[in-house]
């Protein structure tokens, strides 16, 4: 099984090429069967191989035989009419009718030098996929940024940046929730701060939103317009204070979300949507369409046919709209502009989906829109539970979280776990320097590399990225790392294709650790040259591929720390 292979061989090429062979074997041993399906997959346990393949299982009836028997048969005529093929694997074994299959250190050896050579292009793809919308964060513009919605954002833009590795064109916006009475509301809320500045005594509403954050905007407007607005009548300070809040505090969410390191396509406010007309144009669209029927006076839109559980209220008696009239409203348009919709809710919204996916399927989008729920964050800090309350007035915001704990922590922390799994971040472990802090963990993997590369001789490195012999690269730390770096397009793809962007946080731990084990075991700066540089060139693919999954995560990845 190993003649001299002369040309570089991926791990794909080699699967690819072992899939073709038995297909052929399968055709000459067993003519009677149906063409051959050989699907590879991870066995469950490493020491069984790289990839296994159930292939004999569907022959087992044809042939009359075991399994086992059948997968045994058909490594004896690859080895037999195929040498070339077989040379690309350290072994093929038939185990309880599975073939397992480990590939030999030359195919691990070329996938190294490809990871040099693409660098960070190395697994994307062009963008010739489908078009995304992606929605997340969206919140209310009546205070700050809390800690969910950090988590939302984290997920998002992790998600979005997924997305775009795997070459779909991505739109990411933001809905600001700012024509219901919650403006009205933060409009009396901050009218009464302003007001307290003048006398103290002045009642605050029983339903305001008493946080401290309404203060220095109160403040603006005292330096801005003095008393101006004390003896006003209500027609005329109510409007003002609600768009002066809004707008203040939709600066500030924009703000903080750049802090975050996300950026929007577009931040849609519901308000202008429904000025525009756009609202009542694309319900009269769906009026057309039979989706729309008048009962007692409302309105409503025919969801139960298309799976929720009742019809839903679009325009209320007295002809305003309910808070869903907007949202079948904004989703029309995204379905109506993208391949692709999803939306991230918050953990409260889960009565939400039903009717948003049936209204979706009425607009003749079944299917398209799929929704995310980020799950609630409970946050610790020395074994203590750390409590909040937005109706209270004691809110912890997502800018608190930063300037504690730091961009990088808060965002993977936000992100190692399942969006649908309730989270508590610990933020006192974020800040430790320790390998039990999963952020620091990886980042000290890649600053550990770099100062590997470093201390290394220029000349040594220059040659390492002219992708030298990598033969010298057989030790079971060395093939183990090569292994994991090559999952880096797989693992990507399984976030984008199940919404599950904690892969990329697990991934990043899994390369760091495979690299920490290398590293102990395998002096890296020889005096062997070929060693030196074959192992300089394998800590450039690993540095390569943990800044790659860093960035997609959002993560800084240190050169020194």
């Amino acid at each position: 099984m190993n003649p001299t292979i002369t040309s570089a061989v991926l791990p794909e090429d080699a699967l690819e090429a072992f899939a073709g062979a038995v297909r052929d074997a399968v055709a000459a041993r067993y003519p009677q069967a149906e063409a051959a399906n050989v699907a590879f997959e991870a066995p469950r346990r490493p020491e069984f191989g790289d990839f296994a393949t159930n292939v004999a299982f569907s022959l087992a009836k044809v042939a009359r035989r075991s399994p086992n028997d059948v997968a045994a048969g058909i490594i004896a005529d690859l080895e037999a009419s195929a040498p070339n093929v077989t040379a690309l694997f350290a072994s093929i074994e038939a185990v309880a009718g599975f073939i397992n299959l480990r590939l030999a250190p030359v195919v691990w050896q070329s996938l190294v030098a490809r990871i040099v050579r693409d660098g960070a292009s190395f697994g994307r793809r062009d963008g010739d996929s489908p078009r995304i919308s992606l929605e997340f964060g969206s919140a209310n513009p009546t205070g700050p940024l809390v800690v969910v919605q950090g988590r939302a954002l984290a997920i998002g833009d992790t998600l979005a940046r997924a997305f775009r590795y795997c070459g779909y064109g991505v739109f990411v916006e933001w809905i600001i929730n700012d024509a219901g009475s919650q403006v009205e509301t933060l409009a009396r809320s901050l009218y009464a701060r302003y007001c307290q500045n003048f006398d103290a005594s002045y009642p605050f509403p029983e339903d305001g939103y008493p946080g401290d954050y309404l203060l220095p905007i109160a403040q603006t407007i005292v330096e801005r317009d003095g008393e101006k607005w004390r003896d006003a009548s209500e027609s005329e300070w109510l409007p003002y204070f609600g768009q002066f809040g809004r707008d203040t505090i939709v600066a500030e969410q924009r703000a903080s979300a750049t802090r975050f390191g996300v950026q929007y396509d577009l931040w849609q406010s519901e308000k202008e949507l429904r000025a525009s007309g756009r609202m009542d144009e694309d319900l009269a669209k769906l009026a057309q369409m039979g989706l729309i029927y008048e009962s007692d006076g409302a309105k409503f839109f025919r969801t139960s046919e298309f799976g929720d559980d009742k019809d839903r209220v679009i325009i209320r008696r007295d002809g305003s709209p309910t808070y869903f009239a907007p949202d079948i409203a904004y989703h029309y348009e995204k379905l109506s502009r993208a391949d692709r919709v999803i939306d991230i809710l918050g953990p409260d919204h889960h009565g939400y989906i039903g009717r948003l996916k049936a209204a979706a399927a009425a607009m003749g989008f079944p299917g398209h829109l799929e929704i995310m729920i980020s799950q609630l964050v409970s946050l610790m800090r020395g074994g203590e539970t750390v409590s909040s309350s937005k109706r209270a007035g004691n809110i912890i915001t997502l800018d608190d979280i930063i300037d504690e704990v730091g961009v990088d922590a808060a965002r993977f922390f936000f992100v190692m776990l399942a969006t649908d799994s309730p989270l508590t971040f610990d933020l006192q472990l974020a800040t430790e320097q320790s390998n039990e802090n999963p952020v620091y963990y990886v980042q000290y993997g890649h600053a550990r590399i770099a100062s590997v590369l470093k201390n290394a001789d220029a000349s040594d490195v220059e040659a390492a990225h002219a992708v030298p012999s990598l033969a010298a690269l057989a030790a079971p730390a060395e093939l183990a790392l090569a292994r994991r770096l090559a999952e880096l397009p797989k693992v990507v793809r399984g976030v984008v294709d199940h919404l599950a962007p904690h892969r990329l946080a697990k991934y990043a731990r899994d390369v760091a650790s495979d690299f920490h084990q290398f590293y102990s075991e395998c002096r890296i700066l020889v005096d062997d040259r070929e060693t030196r540089l074959a192992r300089l060139a394998l800590c450039i693919a690993a540095k390569t591929v943990l800044a790659e999954v860093l960035d997609l995560v959002g993560v800084s990845a240190p050169e020194s720390m």
